[in-house]
């Protein structure tokens, strides 16, 4: 029969994408062995690094051999030295908290993205250089196997190799080793835990970099798809608990192989859909399937989830010091609201068209706002807010394409979500720290993959306002009381008994315990209304669109918004309301993508800025007021 040979080849075409998965797993986890520091930028070393060999070898006529050498030997590990000497060095001798490591991570991918964007523009690049010509071999049988390929599997081989050979037989290997056990023992030794970090970093920049050019020639290269590509390998790492670099390979080839291997099924009836959404999106699947598995406690505390999550440098109490005076407190109060309200109604005086610029701003505002809800009072670092939006935009739509009032589909979609809060907050209840984040983030990539990108879902889907709110300008006013509502509901949580049991339970959640907070219930009413107002604020995107755009809510752009709200304050509803017009001002008065850059340089440093942009302004109005 034919099949077993079509097995075969494709067998050995999944062998490409399998070793570049294994080649990111295994930089992963030697970066956090050496660093204590997932690397969540190395979707974004590898997206620069990819776009500066093409604009090297392809516009500017380098030699490729010059271009890859400068590219991977210079670049790609002396940016990972870089980022170890101004972000993460500083945050770890500092014994900074996950929730801050996390969004420096976070601010070092969106800022690369953002460059990415600024420089060479968002629209899709094909003409991509390979490193190997794409010559093949011949093998017993007929079967071809392409020379990149073995390339490409005996890089991994290599490299691999040459860890655990420097691991075990050299001295450095012996000093890395103790770093990786206790970096603090270490450095009492003797050892210079910052040299072995630097080390680690420019060896993730190194395979980072080395993973972009090899999977560019696969894939169409753009700032966001090749990215979240490479954020996917995640799950190599994931499932490999960053300890064993041999689970690391072997998980990372058995992907590209079934991966590769999916193409030639095609079950019929509705089973083919299935088939051809995980063929596509294998590595989604195991990045959420690895994360939702159980991790034991020795895993959840290698991963900073062992102890309560450290308060975040932005979770600050929402209110300002009770050192200044009462009087004083009340007139800075009143001058923020007033502030919030005045920005917020200017659009309405705008003549023309000139409205329509904003009309994503109240929606966008209610996105954050639940995060400011689930991280900044919750403490629980939730990568997945805008995946909720996502899903609350994509029910308008198939509600409001003539069927149901947007109205209506508001209520609904909130409450829907709401629910899904609950069950998607079930499995992570237990989870702190690192952990949550990624089983979040997972959780934002499944649906982004087998949802938001497939035409069953989407498909032939408009939003079609109401008769009153066709105009744009009743239309941002009703988006106006809804983003009000929001920021009520907040407030109210804030103020109550619910708002004591959050704070309590995120800067101590054992003491929590002890003082009887129902932290798992806790922590499920947190994730429902924080899912709820994603999810209304969706409904408001998909209104002010006039349709289901599956970018809007791509994961990296969720990113962005999270790294958005912190750097602005998580724990100020006035920075989420006024976070979307600085966003949406940015990339208007210049290009896309600028207004990434900034939010990713700030983020990058959020460590040495306490309380966001939100932070140091309370800082300078005590100043004053003292």
């Amino acid at each position: 029969m034919a099949a077993p040979g079509l097995a075969i080849d494709f067998a050995l075409a999944g062998v490409a994408v399998g070793s570049a998965a294994a080649l990111s797993g295994v930089g992963l986890v030697v970066c956090y062995r050496l660093t204590g520091v997932l690397n969540l930028a190395q979707g974004g070393i590898a997206v620069l690094t990819a776009y500066l060999l093409r604009e090297l070898v392809v516009v500017r006529g380098w030699p490729l051999w010059l271009g890859a050498v400068l590219c991977l030997a210079l670049v790609a590990p002396g940016l990972g030295v870089l980022l170890h000497l101004l972000v993460f060095g500083p945050l770890r001798r500092r014994g900074a908290g996950v929730g801050e490591v996390v969004v420096a991570g976070v601010g070092v991918l969106v800022l690369l993205i953002g460059l990415v964007a600024a420089v060479w523009g968002t629209a899709p690049l094909a003409d991509v250089p390979s490193l190997v010509p794409a010559r093949s071999l011949t093998l017993p049988g007929g079967h071809l196997l392409r020379l990149d390929t073995v390339a490409q599997l005996a890089a991994v081989l290599l490299v691999t190799a040459v860890v655990w050979a420097v691991g075990r037989f050299t001295g450095f290997g012996v000093r890395a080793r103790a770093v990786a056990d206790d970096p603090r023992l270490a450095e009492l030794a003797g050892v210079d835990a910052n040299a072995v970090g630097a080390v680690g970093w420019a060896f993730g920049a190194l395979t980072a970099g080395l993973v972009g050019v090899l999977l560019a020639p696969f894939v169409l290269l753009d700032p966001y798809g090749l990215p979240l590509l490479v954020l996917e390998t995640l799950a190599v790492a994931v499932a490999a608990r960053f300890r064993s670099l041999p689970v690391a390979v072997v998980v990372g080839l058995a992907l590209g192989v079934g991966q590769a291997e999916l193409t030639w099924l095609r079950p019929p009836g509705t089973l083919g859909p299935v088939v051809d959404a995980a063929q596509s999106n294998l590595f989604a699947v195991a990045l959420l399937v690895a994360a939702l598995v159980p991790w034991g406690a020795a895993e959840q505390g290698l991963l900073g989830g062992g102890t309560p999550l450290p308060t975040l440098p932005t979770a600050l109490p929402p209110t300002l010091p009770t050192t200044l005076p009462t009087a004083v407190r009340a007139r800075v109060d009143s001058w923020s609201a007033g502030l919030v309200v005045l920005v917020l109604l200017t659009p309405l005086a705008l003549r023309g068209d000139g409205i329509r610029a904003v009309l994503t701003v109240p929606g966008l505002g209610l996105v954050l706002l639940s995060t400011v809800l689930v991280t900044g009072d919750g403490g629980l670092v939730s990568l997945a807010q805008g995946a909720f939006a996502g899903l609350g935009a994509l029910g308008t739509a198939q509600f409001a394409s003539g069927q149901l009032p947007s109205g209506a589909a508001l209520v609904v979609a909130a409450l829907g979500l709401a629910a899904i809060g609950v069950l998607a907050g079930w499995p992570v209840v237990h989870r702190r720290g690192l952990v949550l984040a990624l089983v979040t983030f997972a959780l934002a990539v499944g649906l982004s993959r087998f949802v938001f990108e497939q035409p069953y879902a989407t498909a032939g889907l408009t939003v079609l306002r109401p008769a009153p709110l066709r105009g744009d300008r009743a239309l941002y006013a009703a988006e106006l009381v809804v983003l009000g509502l929001g920021v009520l509901l907040v407030a109210a949580v804030r103020r109550g008994r619910l708002g004591r049991a959050l704070l309590a339970t995120r800067d101590h959640e054992a003491g929590a315990w002890a003082a009887g907070v129902p932290v798992p219930g806790l922590k499920l009413l947190v994730f429902a209304l924080g899912a709820a107002l994603a999810g209304a604020g969706g409904v408001l995107l998909a209104l002010a669109g006039g349709a289901f755009d599956a970018s809007v809510f791509d994961p990296v752009q969720g990113l962005v918004w999270f790294a958005a709200i912190v750097v602005a304050g998580v724990d100020s509803v006035a920075a989420a309301v006024l976070t979307p017009f600085v966003l949406t001002g940015l990339d208007a008065a210049t290009v896309p993508g600028v207004s990434a850059v900034a939010v990713g340089a700030l983020a990058a440093v959020v460590g040495r800025l306490p309380g966001g942009l939100a932070g140091w302004a309370r800082r300078v109005r005590r100043a004053g007021a003292g």
